[in-house]
């Protein structure tokens, strides 16, 4: 603890119990390539990318330089009716890498606000084309979209909900795609579940897609549990909106630049969804930033009226801040230099075959993987759920190895300079502790 601080107290921390942490607290003072070290000099091997974000890990130079010199040319410019040249170079390397038509690049501060921007640009994208009556939302159950109102309306984690409705009306949800009866230990996308996408249809016949604006979904649902998008599903919930006139939003802001092993999910799969969301590994962390990349249709038909009017009432002070736009345009290079989008395609089936490993545990009810990204739920003690992965997240921290965990279920997300021998040291840490547990 620093010579100054006197307690913890005073930083009401997010997600986090914070009686229990201010006890025992799990502090870090630096962070290198892989590893991050605490304030007592142990040094941890981070397994989840810091939270879903340091894609290209920790302490990337070019990173850090260009946030420098950024610091000692301009730490602030004015983002309404002004602007700073970072910002639209950027944009515009953001637009050549999304797929397809996602050529406008609205830059927010987080990926709640991405979620929150998305959903307004929808709304407002059929009033500009003359459907004002186009407002509703269809979000999914377990899906989450930020802590923003918007975001947690369409979102489906009910923790994140339970304290603080109401919320937005006119909003719908899909089913979730979580099959453990026929997709348990699934290596991939699993084969079953693509019919759920059609329950799309049943809103659609009840309500009329002429009062839908859009549907919101993350092709991989990352803070539910790593549950991954059956074979034919996300193609499926395109053609359906497709056909009937409601704009598909894909919130990628996990598993964007690189965790699937592309720049997007979309990419991945081949599909061209109206806005993608995104944040975490658009600036590798180093600075909080997010972005709504979507469609010349959408953005082409927003721009109507008088030339000399503002087209759009939206945005944030910081949004295109210089620093993160410094830092974004140097984790694209580094990106592209460390060739880490392909490095993670070709490390996919190393962490599918060894994380599938572990479910050879009693305690262990299934194993999921997508990309760079693995999942491992437990079986919850009875009369105590969450108690059973909270427990191993903690002596996977003291044995050195950080990984997170969202109720039940143990997730791995590491960055993706990851190696082979990192990847079994996590494995085989989760695997001795599990041994432990059973």
């Amino acid at each position: 603890m620093s010579a100054n601080l006197q307690s913890l107290e005073s930083y009401w921390m997010p997600f986090t119990a914070n009686r229990a942490f201010k006890k025992n607290p799990r502090l870090f003072a630096s962070a290198e390539g892989m590893y991050y070290k605490t304030t007592e000099g142990k040094q941890v091997l981070d397994g989840c990318a810091g939270l879903w974000c340091v894609n290209a890990g920790h302490g990337q130079k070019k990173i850090n330089d260009a946030i420098k010199f950024q610091v000692d040319q301009m730490t602030y410019a004015p983002a309404f009716q002004g602007g700073h040249l970072g910002a639209f170079e950027f944009a515009e390397r953001l637009a050549d890498l999304f797929p397809g038509y996602l050529n406008h690049a609205f830059f927010t501060n987080s990926g709640s606000e991405a979620a929150d921007t998305s959903l307004k640009l929808a709304r407002a994208y059929y009033k500009a084309r003359g459907n004002p009556e186009k407002v509703r939302l269809v979000g999914r159950d377990k899906g989450y979209h930020g802590v923003n109102y918007g975001g947690l309306s369409v979102g489906g984690i009910p923790a994140a909900r339970k304290v603080y409705g109401p919320f937005l009306p006119e909003v719908h949800h899909l089913p979730h795609t979580h099959n453990m009866e026929k997709n348990a230990f699934s290596k991939g996308q699993p084969e079953h579940g693509v019919e759920l996408a059609d329950r799309l249809l049943d809103i659609i016949e009840m309500h009329g897609a002429d009062t839908i604006a859009a549907v919101i979904v993350e092709p991989m649902a990352g803070s539910a549990g790593v549950v991954v998008p059956p074979k034919g599903y996300l193609e499926r919930l395109r053609k359906i909106t497709k056909d009937n006139d409601i704009l598909l939003i894909f919130d990628e802001v996990i598993t964007a630049f690189g965790r699937t092993g592309d720049i997007s999910t979309a990419s991945l799969l081949g599909i061209q969804p109206d806005m993608i969301n995104t944040a975490k590994g658009l600036t590798n962390g180093a600075v909080p930033m997010g972005a709504v990349m979507a469609s010349d249709e959408i953005h082409d038909t927003i721009m109507q009226g008088p030339p000399d009017v503002i087209e759009l009432f939206h945005g944030y002070t910081y949004s295109g801040h210089p620093l993160a736009c410094a830092a974004g345009i140097a984790t694209l290079d580094v990106y592209k230099e460390q060739g880490l989008f392909e490095r993670a395609a070709e490390l996919t089936p190393y962490l599918e075959k060894a994380v599938h490993s572990l479910a050879r545990h009693d305690v262990v009810q299934d194993v999921r993987n997508f990309g760079m990204v693995a999942a491992v739920d437990l079986k919850p003690r009875e009369g105590a759920p969450t108690a059973r992965s909270f427990e191993t997240y903690l002596k996977a921290f003291e044995q050195g190895v950080l990984v997170r965990t969202t109720g039940d279920i143990i997730a791995m997300s590491p960055p993706l300079i990851v190696d082979e021998k990192q990847i079994d040291t996590i494995i085989n840490t989760l695997d001795d502790i599990l041994s432990s547990l059973e």
